[in-house]
């Protein structure tokens, strides 16, 4: 079945409709990207740099926002990365998602934390107002063909190596290694790729 047919085939007149408007609109104001599906929001667009062949869902959130005292930060999104339905990517300090990366629904990538709550003595209390609060993190780094499952959180500082997979509903705190399989609250490695035996192995 021909690409035509099946996007006929497998769409409502609707959906097809939707579709069409979607395409119209990436290649007006996103011609490097294959298809945006709108409404997407984005804060920052002039620190945001998207490759080739990007692929949205609808109510994809950017934020790239700079702050006094901070270098301006850049959200780097490489060549055909895939971002599902209502993903929000938060980035104050940096972030860099790879080439080839898959992103599933619901997905929440951010580099930064409202408030000091540990490691040092001016910690933030719970009487100041939330927004107010001084701004930490650290960059995020995310390496190619990683595939991230739905419901995740990436927390500030992590680094996921290149074709790891992180299970859904995961909370991802530390560095995942590369060729990895990392799952839970905090997500930890349950499986790594053996290039011997070609099998993922506990």
């Amino acid at each position: 079945m021909s690409g035509l047919n099946k996007i006929w085939t497998e769409n409502t007149l609707w959906g097809l409709l939707r579709l069409f408007h979607n395409l119209l609109l990436t290649k007006l104001f996103y011609p490097n990207a294959r298809i945006i599906r709108f409404p997407i929001y984005i804060k920052g667009k002039k620190r945001i740099l998207i490759g080739k062949g990007f692929t949205s869902g609808v109510g994809l959130r950017l934020d790239c926002e700079h702050i006094t005292g901070f270098e301006e930060p850049k959200l780097t999104i490489g060549e055909n990365v895939e971002i599902n339905d209502y993903v929000h990517i938060g980035c104050v300090h940096g972030i860099t998602i790879e080439d080839h990366v898959l992103i599933a629904s619901k997905v929440f990538i951010t580099d930064h934390n409202h408030g000091i709550y540990s490691g040092s003595e001016d910690h933030s209390n719970p009487w100041s107002i939330p927004k107010n609060r001084t701004v930490t993190g650290n960059k995020v780094h995310i390496g190619k063909n990683v595939w991230i499952g739905e419901l995740v959180t990436i927390l500030p500082g992590v680094t996921i190596g290149e074709g790891s997979i992180i299970g859904a509903n995961s909370v991802v705190s530390k560095d995942i290694p590369s060729h990895s399989i990392a799952v839970g609250n905090p997500a930890k490695v349950v499986k790594t790729f053996n290039p011997t035996s070609s099998k993922w192995e506990k």
